[in-house]
């Protein structure tokens, strides 16, 4: 299996790059320099990336070489595919001498042999690029070889700018690149991690489309995984729904990549909480992950204002001229803050974030002085911990809500975090319980999030509407029609406690999936 780290590097960056000490230092031999042009191919009808495969021959120094790539995954910009490889006298894909390749009943052997296959298949796009790759001997003794490719992805009379780097472990261990890329990047290389191949930008030109905007998907525990092993899953599948809105939020076309890197962070962190005594995330890390939570949480507050708060009350509020004003001066923070979390997601410092938190999952390094006790906890079966966890957060939530008849703004929201914590927590270990009684379970506890989702938002609202009554800022007529919703809300926040009430006793006599 091919594993490498890909990155994206600006085309005013490269002198620097190749100037780098840190490639002079570690580089076994001159650096070389190779034109490529590779044609990929499939059928109209996209039978070949439909089996989550790429097919190209790619000409290179007077040979042609056919490939077909597919499998594997990305977790924090690490890729890792299966490749096979086989020469060919031409432009054309040979796929009986490829399908000798591949395990006979591998679902992509069989579809190399439909002969319907090589009778549709056409060239889908190409790539012409001048790669320079050097083979680099890193500290601990990894051997990686380092490839810049320089040049365009082409399709239909279109034209993608190709300005990327592969560092492609040889022989070592994989959370050495990323401590690699970290190094460039100190250095003053800007870079930033590419959760997508060539294969697949081509495809974006032959069939475009708005990036994917990627929801949480269900994470899938095996019962004989121990605690270490499930965590692990639970933090690649929080991490595909972070990495995979990244295009989302920052192409800037649907805010709703926002809301959902939002999500998938906070279950990220959520996750670290919750396995935080057996695999303790480094502080500065923490800190970092927190940084990137504030700055997708300012656009996502605005925008819950602009898009679902308001509008709830639009229809009991007065016509008048301050409302179209406050709903405009509302759309440029939307609009500012949008621009904001764009840049925070294309800056270095989510590259770095991104690179050091890769760094320590692949390196598991949380077993960095662990000792005895916690270490055989660690290798403890998952369906255990899972029910001491879920019993321990049912218990912490149910303290919380016994008083909430009396409690205040401030309790309500320690109420609504752990209910959050719970779901989260229910969700990632569901498939470790039966799935009726987690069913019923979380879906007391979504309304429960609901009825205390929307309370919060008032009360976020409250502080933004406050803001844009500010002397220095506001109008008369702003400041009060951004008074009149604060009063609003305040009054409509009263009228919700008794429905919340009703939720909350709902939750508490549903049967928790964790009790046998």
């Amino acid at each position: 299996m091919e594993i490498e780290l890909k990155l994206l590097i600006a085309p005013h960056d490269v002198k620097a790059l190749r100037q780098s000490p840190l490639l002079q230092q570690y580089a076994s031999a001159p650096p070389r320099t190779l034109p490529m042009h590779d044609i990929y191919f499939d059928t109209p009808d996209l039978a070949i990336r439909n089996s989550h495969a790429g097919l190209r021959v790619r000409e290179a120094d007077g040979a042609w070489i056919q490939t077909l790539k597919g499998g594997g995954g990305v977790a924090s910009g690490l890729h890792s595919r299966y490749e096979w490889e086989t020469p060919v006298p031409g432009p054309q894909p040979d796929l009986a001498t490829l399908g000798q390749r591949l395990d006979a009943h591998s679902g992509w052997a069989k579809l190399l042999r439909q002969p319907e296959l090589a009778a549709s298949l056409e060239p889908a796009f190409t790539t012409s690029i001048r790669r320079t790759l050097w083979d680099l001997r890193l500290p601990q003794g990894d051997l990686v070889e380092f490839v810049l490719d320089e040049g365009d992805i082409a399709c239909r009379g279109k034209k993608s700018a190709v300005s990327e780097i592969e560092i492609e472990l040889k022989a070592g261990i994989p959370e050495h690149l990323f401590d690699f890329a970290l190094a460039l990047i100190d250095g003053g290389i800007p870079l930033r991690l590419s959760n997508s191949s060539k294969a697949e930008r081509g495809y974006a030109l032959y069939q475009p489309q708005a990036p994917a905007i990627v929801h949480a998907s269900a994470v899938r525990l095996a019962r004989e995984l121990t605690v270490e092993e499930g965590f692990r899953v639970i933090m690649a599948n929080c991490l595909s729904q972070i990495q995979g809105n990244e295009a989302a939020v920052v192409e800037g076309i649907d805010p709703e990549g926002i809301h959902q890197m939002r999500v998938g962070l906070r279950r990220l962190r959520s996750a670290l909480k919750l396995f935080k005594d057996l695999a303790p995330c480094p502080a500065q890390l923490l800190a970092e992950l927190a940084w990137l939570g504030e700055a997708l949480g300012q656009a996502r507050d605005w925008e819950v204002l602009l898009d679902a708060t308001l509008p709830r009350i639009a229809a009991a509020v007065p016509d008048q001229s301050g409302m179209a004003l406050l709903r405009e001066a509302i759309e440029k923070n939307v609009q500012e803050q949008h621009r904001q979390a764009a840049a925070a997601v294309a800056s270095a410092r989510f590259a770095r974030l991104a690179l050091g938190f890769g760094a320590w999952l692949a390196g598991a390094r949380w077993r960095d002085g662990l000792r005895g006790q916690r270490q055989r906890k660690l290798a403890a079966p998952l369906p255990k911990f899972s029910r001491q966890v879920l019993a321990r957060d049912q218990a912490a939530l149910l303290r919380r809500g016994r008083r909430l008849a009396h409690a205040d703004q401030a309790a309500r929201h320690r109420l609504r975090i752990a209910a959050k914590k719970t779901r989260y927590a229910t969700e990632f270990f569901q498939s470790l319980h039966p799935p009726k009684r987690v069913k019923a379970y979380v879906a007391a506890l979504a309304d429960l999030q609901d009825a205390l989702g929307w309370l919060n938002d008032a009360a976020v609202a409250d502080g933004l509407l406050g803001k844009l009554q500010e002397p220095d800022t506001a109008t008369a007529t702003l400041a009060g029609a951004a008074g009149y919703v604060r009063g609003y809300l305040s009054a409509a926040a009263g009228l919700e406690q008794p429905q919340l009430r009703k939720l909350w006793k709902r939750f508490a006599s549903t049967r928790p999936p964790c009790r046998k």
